[in-house]
């Protein structure tokens, strides 16, 4: 992903959880059956997972799984966060008003690009399910809402790139952006051609982007690699 984000809305502690069994509510048994989940989404699809397999993996007990987390989809929701707080701080030397824009542009889209293909399983997951099931759509809608609101304002701090976007709806380009992106990245992370190459989605969002914001192409910047 290509932006940081702002702040997202707090979990909430979702119905269905109870108390672990005496002695058996430590960090370690919540961070187990992330870890497990995580394995196991590198040769499942989540929408088959079970919270007994997932028990089993992680080796934990059924009160101690239900003491942290309401589901699976607590779960997925959880691992998402984490993977896309990574994420968030690709962006930083774009935000940071830098004198060569494309080349902050370009650290960005690689650092999201290789993010992707390090949490492809994870991100796969909710960029497939997230429309299922209420928690996941909210989650996800909120993860790109705020790389579209700080693309907003940094567009709206940028005077190139207001002047390239005058009269345009400023928020749609910016979620326009997102969304190509969310996409892209899931196709590269799916090993989908052309964009399985690393080389051509960068090159590929980059034009986009700097197309979009400034009114040229990444080369018109006097960029090389």
């Amino acid at each position: 992903m290509s932006t940081t984000p702002g702040a997202a809305r707090p979990a909430r502690r979702e119905r269905g959880r109870r108390a672990a069994p005496a002695g058996d509510s430590t960090p370690e048994l919540s961070e187990a059956i992330l870890a497990a989940t995580a394995v196991l989404l590198e040769t499942r699809q989540f929408g088959d997972l079970s919270v007994g397999e997932i028990l089993t993996a992680a080796e934990v007990s059924r009160g101690s799984f239900y003491f942290y987390f309401g589901s699976k989809h607590d779960v997925l929701a959880e691992l998402v966060r984490r993977a896309v707080a990574q994420g968030h701080q690709a962006a930083g030397p774009w935000l940071a008003n830098p004198a060569d824009k494309a080349t902050a542009l370009r650290a960005g889209i690689t650092a999201g690009a290789r993010l992707w293909q390090a949490e492809a399983p994870i991100l796969r997951a909710i960029v497939e399910n997230w429309r299922t099931e209420p928690r996941l759509t909210d989650l996800w809608l909120d993860q790109i809402q705020s790389f579209t609101d700080v693309t907003v304002a940094r567009i709206a701090a940028d005077p190139d790139a207001t002047e390239t976007l005058v009269g345009r709806d400023i928020a749609a380009v910016a979620s326009s952006l997102t969304w190509l992106g969310e996409q892209l990245y899931y196709l590269a992370a799916t090993g989908t051609p052309p964009f399985d190459d690393e080389d051509v989605l960068i090159d590929t969002l980059l034009h986009i982007w700097t197309s979009s914001l400034y009114g040229k192409p990444s080369g018109s910047f006097g960029h090389s690699r």
